[in-house]
């Protein structure tokens, strides 16, 4: 087993540290700063305050965070949805079902006692897009949690929530005709 893990951590640190180009680059634009996020925020909402490298912000009546690191070149967008200590075994299972398929960027996250919809990435690399598309995904997941779990985006196949939506679907038009 050791054998076969000295390959494989050698084709993983090999990737990590050649050189390549990140998506800004090869959009043309240039690495993400604060300001630039800033001014996305500000388009967005108008009313937006900043401290420093944090942000507040609301969309759709859902209070937004975003934090940048500079000196780790990192981001997160979070969004509050839920008392953690509110869900049972079975919502937390569902949860991590559409981590892998239908949150696609964002992720539900447990932090400080709350479930939280999250979007992470390193700061430089980011474009445009990827920002606004992950603060899309993150008020989605925010606003599908208890129905479809979803980002807005497509849903990653080889997951268990296809199945699920489908069989819910099923069950609601069931529903519906038994009131017929």
């Amino acid at each position: 087993m050791r054998a076969l893990l000295r390959p494989v951590l050698f084709l993983v640190i090999a990737a990590f540290l050649a050189p390549g180009t990140s998506a800004a680059e090869e959009s043309g634009q240039p690495a993400m700063t604060t300001d630039r996020i800033d001014a996305l925020i500000r388009a967005v909402d108008p009313e937006a305050s900043r401290e420093g490298d944090l942000w507040s912000l609301r969309i759709e009546d859902r209070p937004v965070t975003v934090v940048a690191d500079p000196e780790a070149d990192r981001m997160r967008i979070v969004v509050p949805i839920a008392d953690a200590s509110a869900l049972d075994a079975s919502l937390l299972y569902r949860v991590l079902q559409a981590n892998f398929d239908s949150t696609i960027d964002a992720r539900y996250a447990i932090a400080r006692g709350a479930l939280w919809g999250a979007f992470i990435h390193p700061l430089s690399p980011l474009t445009d897009d990827e920002f606004l598309s992950g603060l899309g995904q993150v008020i989605n997941i925010a606003a599908s949690f208890g129905t479809t779990y979803s980002s807005g985006l497509l849903t990653f196949t080889p997951g268990d929530s296809g199945e699920i939506l489908r069989r819910r679907l099923i069950e609601e038009l069931l529903k519906k005709g038994e009131k017929i």
